[in-house]
C-alpha cells in the first residue's frame, strides 16, 4: 500500500499557517501532506469540501482536523480513500449532534466571552452573522505558548467562522468505522480539555495529552503533534 497522504485541516480563528511546523517534520519523514484551506462558512459546506479534496487524492488518506477542522474531519472521513483520523485539540462530534451540543456538555471557555461579531452576505445574498476572537484576548485564549509577537500576528491573520456552524448537526460520524487518534491540549482555553477528552474516548481514538499546551499546539508543538500523525500514518499504511 502507498504511504497514505496527510491532509491538515484547520480550525476557525486561523489558517494554513498553523500547520507549517507540522508539515516540515512530515516532509522530513518522506510523507506526503497537503493542508488546504478551509471554508468556515458552515460544517456540512465545508465537510463537502474537504471530502472533495480527499476524493481527488489517488490513494489513502489521513484526515488530521485542529479544533473545528475535527468535525469536518468526522463527518467528510466517511469518504471511502479515508484510512484514518487524527484530531488535534479538536471537537469530536456525534453524528447527529451540533458543536454547541457538544461544548454545552461542559463549562463554557473563555472563548464565549471574547467574540466579536460581523455581519457579512452569504451566497444567497442574505446577511449572515461570522465570529472571531478579539485580538486583545487572542494570545492568552488562543496561543498563549507561543511568542507575544507570534501570537500578536496570529490574531491580525485570523480567519472567522460563520456562526451558524455551532448549530449545525453532524450528518456523519466517521470515527465509527474509521481508526482514530487524537491529541489534548493540556491548558487549552478554546475548547476545553475535558471537551476534547470525552470527545476522543467517545471515540475509542489513541490519546495523547500534552500539558501546558495551548489551543495553538499545532504551532507551538509541531514535533509531538507530526509524532501522533506518523503513528497513523504507519498504523494503516
Amino acid at each position: 500500500m502507498p504511504t497514505p497522504t496527510v491532509v491538515l485541516v484547520h480550525g476557525a480563528f486561523a489558517d494554513t499557517a498553523l500547520w507549517f511546523g507540522v508539515v516540515a517534520e512530515l516532509h522530513s519523514h518522506g510523507i506526503p501532506v497537503l493542508a488546504p484551506p478551509n471554508p468556515l462558512r458552515g460544517l456540512a459546506s465545508d465537510a463537502a469540501h474537504i471530502a472533495s479534496v480527499a476524493a481527488r487524492i489517488d490513494g489513502p488518506v489521513v484526515l488530521v482536523g485542529h479544533a473545528y477542522g475535527g468535525a469536518l474531519i468526522t463527518v467528510a472521513g466517511t469518504a471511502d480513500n479515508v484510512a484514518a483520523l487524527v484530531y488535534v485539540a479538536a471537537y469530536v462530534p456525534e453524528e447527529g449532534e451540533s458543536l454547541s451540543e457538544l461544548q454545552g456538555r461542559f463549562p463554557a471557555t473563555e472563548l464565549a466571552g471574547n467574540l466579536q461579531r460581523w455581519t457579512y452576505r452569504d451566497p444567497a445574498g442574505g446577511e449572515a452573522v461570522e465570529v472571531s476572537l478579539t485580538e486583545e484576548a487572542y494570545p492568552a485564549v488562543f496561543a498563549a505558548d507561543v511568542s507575544a509577537q507570534v501570537a500578536r500576528v496570529l490574531a491580525s491573520c485570523q480567519r472567522p467562522l460563520a456562526a451558524a456552524a455551532f448549530e449545525e448537526k453532524a450528518t456523519a460520524a466517521a470515527w465509527r468505522t474509521r481508526p482514530s487518534w487524537a491529541l489534548v491540549a493540556g491548558a487549552d482555553r478554546t475548547i476545553a480539555p475535558d471537551v476534547e477528552r470525552f470527545g476522543a474516548a467517545r471515540a475509542g481514538a489513541s490519546v495523547v495529552e500534552i500539558d501546558g499546551a495551548s489551543h495553538a499546539v499545532a504551532l507551538s508543538q509541531p514535533t509531538a503533534v507530526a509524532r501522533l500523525i506518523r503513528d497513523a500514518v504507519h498504523a494503516v499504511s
